[in-house]
């Protein structure tokens, strides 16, 4: 294992420092104008959309409907709470 993260030789030895070759300098790009730079944006959106992994219908109706339970669910609990903790509160406090 070590041998295939570079630190030891094929003959068990430690490994030296190998230099990394120089670097290339970039070719600077020519100027585009604002419209193709725009124009490229929109490009490469698009490109980027088609690799996105879409659900289904029946996945979008399944989550649908397990946030619209569980939404359902999370406001009773707070009406619950809400309207037991007001009753408690006047029980306390009646005058």
């Amino acid at each position: 294992m070590m041998q295939r993260q570079g630190q030891l030789e094929a003959d068990g030895s430690p490994a030296t420092r190998r230099q990394a070759p120089p670097r290339a300098r970039p070719v600077p790009q020519p100027e585009t104008s604002v419209f193709g730079r725009i124009a490229e944006f929109f490009r490469e959106v698009r490109s980027e959309l088609r690799q996105v992994a879409w659900p289904t219908p029946k996945e979008v109706a399944n989550s649908a409907t397990i946030v619209f339970l569980t939404l359902v669910l999370l406001v009773s609990l707070i009406f619950l709470l809400n309207y037991a903790f007001s009753h408690a509160v006047t029980f306390l406090f009646k005058s």
